[in-house]
């Protein structure tokens, strides 16, 4: 194992351009920094502009020899494709170019397998894998068929082939079952956690947006700003799917307010479609969310467009609408001015610490709203329903008289309806 992971690759990228892909310069970027995520090593790039993909090698068949050329000359050792192949694309390159041949599809697969940490990420990357595989099996049936055993003719050979291609999808069919139960039994324990949240009542509040936009720094950074130890801080690193796992967070206000941060997994462009369904449950905690934060990167000139798949992402898992605050990050990095708020739009800086009080307001005002100020009067025996709003509750006056204690204090709805007989 040790070995394989020491081998240095130096891949090809091979694109090709439809005429309506106004995106795609950025998408082959985007692929070159998808293979440096996995310490893959870019050394040529070819590029094809078509009217529709040639099904049979992706490529039109003349662009073959090019990417053999180069291949030899740039010494490398594979070729990744910027789409999604089909098995008898994939079985066609590899015996024209006669070299390892991987897709779009599999490198994102690769990186979250290689990044999952939880128990949860690592089935859901597993599930993906195999449901991705599960179809390719049968690309694979010429060269099962080559592999036959026996010295006999054809038939022999095939069969054989056949046959291990049956049990290899029987093997792979009982995999996906097993995972999926495991899942099942995770999610079922994810929902428990939850419920009991919605039962204490706190607004939960989702960071959602393209990989790298920043999210886990906004996420820190208000943990900072609210004064959180900071061993609950996440991870974050400049690099592609830094986060795969579901972050919570509670942020402590000083007025005795809460609400639930939660930092979900970045998106990008032709994300797996299994990869999606997979990550459904991991996005379950955006889609019972109060709040949205749409965090963008706005200092990439392609801005808009990762904008556009993530709100197609979000759409494609169930996630719509909730409302949401569009948080314009990495300012620092442009001319536009920073802070500033406008509407439910913020620009900041969340690196330099820049805007974050300004977010926090425009997320109180949202997740806060329902909160009602009143005047309370608790008779002298109910000690604990005073001890109780002290501990939970914005509290700004306290008289004391001959009824009881009377308090003025701000209440979500739930403790609203329980103290409102003692509202004056």
């Amino acid at each position: 194992m040790k070995d394989i992971e020491t081998l240095q690759e130096y891949a090809i990228i091979v694109g090709v351009q439809l005429q309506k892909d106004h995106h795609f310069t950025y998408g082959m970027q985007e692929l070159e920094n998808l293979a440096h995520a996995l310490n893959v090593e870019v050394v040529g790039e070819v590029t094809q502009n078509l009217d529709r993909i040639n099904p049979g090698y992706y490529v039109g068949t003349g662009k073959i020899d090019e990417i053999k050329a180069l291949y030899e000359e740039a010494g490398a050792n594979i070729v990744i494709f910027n789409d999604e192949l089909t098995p008898s694309q994939i079985r066609n390159l590899e015996e024209a170019l006669a070299c390892k041949v991987i897709d779009r599809t599999m490198l994102i697969l690769d990186i979250f397998a290689r990044r999952a940490q939880t128990k949860e990420a690592q089935l859901q990357v597993q599930l993906a894998q195999l449901q991705y595989m599960l179809p390719r099996l049968v690309g694979l049936r010429a060269s099962l068929s080559r592999q036959g055993g026996g010295t006999g003719g054809g038939f022999k050979n095939r069969g054989a082939g056949e046959t291990k291609l049956e049990l290899d999808r029987r093997k792979i069919e009982d995999q996906i079952s097993k995972i999926k139960k495991e899942l099942a039994q995770v999610v079922a324990q994810r929902d428990t956690q939850r419920k009991q949240r919605t039962r204490n009542a706190l607004p939960v509040v989702s960071l959602v947006g393209y990989t790298n936009a920043g999210k886990s720094t906004v996420m820190n950074q208000l943990l900072a700003l609210t004064g959180q130890q900071t061993h609950k801080q996440v991870m974050e690193k400049d690099m592609l799917f830094a986060t795969l796992e579901t972050s919570v967070r509670q942020i402590e206000l000083e007025d005795k307010k809460s609400f639930l941060l939660t930092d979900t997994v970045g998106f990008v462009s032709k994300l797996p479609h299994h990869l999606v369904k997979a990550f459904r449950s991991t996005l379950e905690e955006a889609r019972n969310a109060d709040l949205l934060l749409h965090v963008v990167d706005v200092s990439h000139e392609e801005y808009r467009y990762m904008m556009e798949v993530t709100d197609d992402t979000l759409k494609a898992v169930g996630v719509e609408g909730i409302p949401t605050v569009h948080v314009y990050n990495k300012c620092d990095l442009t001319d536009k001015p920073y802070p500033v708020v406008s509407g439910d739009h913020i620009w900041l800086a969340a690196k330099q610490g820049e805007g974050l009080t300004e977010l926090l307001t425009i997320i109180r005002q949202h997740v806060f709203a329902n909160y009602v100020k009143c005047e309370v009067v608790i008779p002298y025996d109910r000690g604990d329903l005073v001890a109780y709003l002290n501990e939970n509750a914005a509290v700004t006056a306290t008289d004391y008289e001959e009824a009881g204690t009377k308090l003025r204090v701000e209440l979500n709805e739930q403790d609203a309806k329980r103290f409102s007989e003692y509202m004056s």
